[in-house]
């Protein structure tokens, strides 16, 4: 049975190009989930200042920053540790997080919310932010080319 597909384009002989590593992957992510957060975070504080004002879309508005916040320190620490270091990282995500875990538990404890602080805003902001951010995040690592494996140096033509 005869096909009636075209062929398309035709090969080229020349060279395929390689693919190497992403180039700052830390900071491509920092970019990617800040600005989906950002978007999210806008898109909340309409609706939240339209039924409680400017308190509620403030309120809306910090929610997300904090969790930009909490996880874009962790993107920079991967960025400036990978670069010297870079099996090292997760080592300095663990603890990162243990240490900005402790440290907005105290600030929050000690400073306390202000009266003016929508709650349900300030949640709803916080888990806009957090899902945006992670779906940033995984889409910007299914797209990263990360090497795995050290290229064999070249050593010339083998001996024959």
């Amino acid at each position: 049975m005869p096909s009636n597909a075209e062929s398309g384009p035709a090969s080229g002989n020349g060279p395929v190009g390689t693919s190497g590593p992403t180039h700052s992957l830390w900071l491509n992510l920092l970019k990617r989930s800040s600005i989906a957060a950002t978007a999210g975070l806008v898109l909340s504080a309409i609706p939240a200042g339209l039924l409680n004002g400017a308190t509620g879309a403030v309120s809306s508005f910090l929610g997300g920053l904090l969790v930009m916040l909490f996880f874009g320190i962790s993107l920079l620490v991967g960025h400036f540790v990978g670069r010297r270091n870079p099996s090292g990282a997760i080592g300095m995500f663990v603890a990162t997080y243990f240490i900005k875990v402790v440290g907005f538990a105290v600030v929050l404890f000690v400073i306390g919310a202000p009266e003016w602080l929508h709650g349900r805003w300030f949640v709803i902001g916080a888990v806009v932010a957090v899902v945006l951010w992670q779906a940033a995040e995984i889409q910007g690592f299914s797209r990263a080319r990360l090497q795995i494996y050290n290229d064999p140096e070249d050593r010339g033509a083998p001996d024959a």
